[in-house]
């Protein structure tokens, strides 16, 4: 058997295309809105960085854990290991933040919107994405919150001017993936009649779901393995932000 990464680490392999071409979606996106001197907080498995760094003056990116180094081969691009919040950096350092799915992880995500906003110069602009709580199949115990649209817009507004709120959609063939990972998911939960993933500790639960949530994908691209391979980043779509919108895509001014 292969060794099960975390599920919250989007990679490259086939089990995560669903997920890994709506992320990579995000990344192209942003290439087009950014400018100048670029942070990125969370690196995530860096396969950004090709995307975004060559539209940047300079683009550093931070996480917990380095990605591997010939992806910091691009001579204007500088990693450095680092916890959020608080940012390690000046004030006014940046011309843009980005951030794809990461606020959701952050137990203080307001102390973490007023240090994106101090390190942003002004006029600068702050591009995130984090999953639409109402497309939530279940309980992610990896996440401190998940937010409507309503909310995030809410809490960015305490800091930033201006917002703009979007939204990642998918056509037909993401939709029918989504709905046999639905029908999956709904069997699963039989096993739990009490509700324990809404009852018990976060940290009892991230393991487990873990788990499930990898060999549940693996289980899916078995089953499904034309339709789970052939879903391509132009399956989804940037438009306005929806109930059915799998992430939030918002874009705010500083």
């Amino acid at each position: 058997m292969s060794k099960i990464n975390t599920a919250e680490r989007v990679s490259r392999e086939a089990s995560d295309n669903f997920v890994f071409q709506r992320s990579l979606l995000a990344y192209h996106e942003a290439a087009e809105r950014i400018r100048g001197e670029v942070l990125e907080i969370g690196t995530g498995a860096g396969y950004g960085i090709e995307v975004v760094a060559p539209r940047a003056a300079r683009f550093i990116t931070i996480d917990k854990h380095e990605p591997a180094p010939e992806l910091l081969a691009l001579p204007n691009v500088e990693f450095r290991r680092a916890t959020v919040p608080p940012l390690p950096f000046e004030d006014g350092m940046f011309d843009c933040v980005i951030s794809f799915q990461v606020i959701e992880h952050i137990q203080r995500d307001r102390g973490f919107v007023r240090e994106v906003s101090r390190v942003l110069r002004p006029g600068g602009r702050f591009i995130l994405t984090t999953p639409n709580a109402p497309m939530s199949l279940t309980r992610n115990p990896w996440h401190v919150r998940e937010y409507t649209a309503d909310e995030l817009r809410a809490l960015l507004g305490g800091e930033f001017s201006r917002i703009e709120a979007l939204g990642v959609s998918g056509n037909e063939k993401v939709m029918a993936y989504y709905e046999r990972n639905r029908r999956s998911v709904e069997r699963i939960l039989r096993f739990d009649p009490l509700d324990l993933q809404h009852r018990l500790p976060r940290r009892l639960l991230a393991l487990p779901y873990d788990l499930m949530n990898r060999l549940n994908r693996r289980r899916l691209l078995r089953a499904n393995t034309e339709l789970t391979t052939s879903i391509r980043m132009d399956d989804y779509a940037l438009g306005q932000v929806t109930n059915e919108s799998f992430d939030l895509f918002f874009i705010a001014e500083k």
